[in-house]
């Protein structure tokens, strides 16, 4: 395999902006950077949570979202290229299988729990910023549609796997109570 970065200081952002995949530079501030940049957070703090003892299976989705993650960078990184739609349906797939062992929610929870579920809300949280930064961009610039939708799903996927690793850990859910 050749390698991909041969330098990783070139410089040329330090006049405030950064290169696209196809050689465009756009200011750091931008939309299209702003939006990057959220997901690219998201997918860090999937591997910060990814360093906490997790169920097997979960961890195995987790690490297939960090690709799509990364997959779905780079249609931010180009534009005009699509993002997978059976990477959304996968999620939708992995919400109902999570979900269906989970009791029915019969009020708001708060972030928290165990250390992992924390987390996971943590990036949950993340994902919704990155859905709005994604949306932003879309209302001015060509962004995969099915990328917006991916990063609404998966803010739904995380809630239902804060959920399902505070059971697997035999943590209790903190619910919300109106005062």
């Amino acid at each position: 395999m050749a390698n991909r970065l041969s330098s990783i200081v070139t410089r040329t952002g330090d006049d405030g902006t950064t290169g696209l995949a196809d050689g465009t530079r756009l200011d750091k501030d931008s939309a299209r950077i702003n939006a990057l940049g959220s997901v690219d957070e998201l997918n860090s703090h999937l591997g910060v949570l990814l360093a906490e003892p997790l169920p097997q299976d979960i961890r195995e989705e987790l690490l297939r979202i960090q690709n799509d993650l990364f997959d779905l960078g780079s249609t931010l990184a180009l534009p005009g290229t699509e993002f997978a739609q059976e990477k959304l349906l996968r999620l939708d797939d992995a919400i109902a299988h999570y979900n269906a062992n989970l009791p029915p929610l019969k009020e708001f929870i708060l972030p928290g729990g165990g250390r992992a579920a924390a987390l996971c809300h943590v990036a949950r949280s993340v994902a919704r910023r990155a859905e709005r930064d994604h949306c932003h961009l879309a209302h001015s610039a060509i962004a995969s549609n099915d990328g917006g939708r991916y990063l609404n799903r998966l803010s739904d996927l995380l809630f239902v796997l804060c959920r399902a690793l505070n059971r697997a850990a035999g943590e209790n859910e903190t619910l919300w109570v109106r005062t």
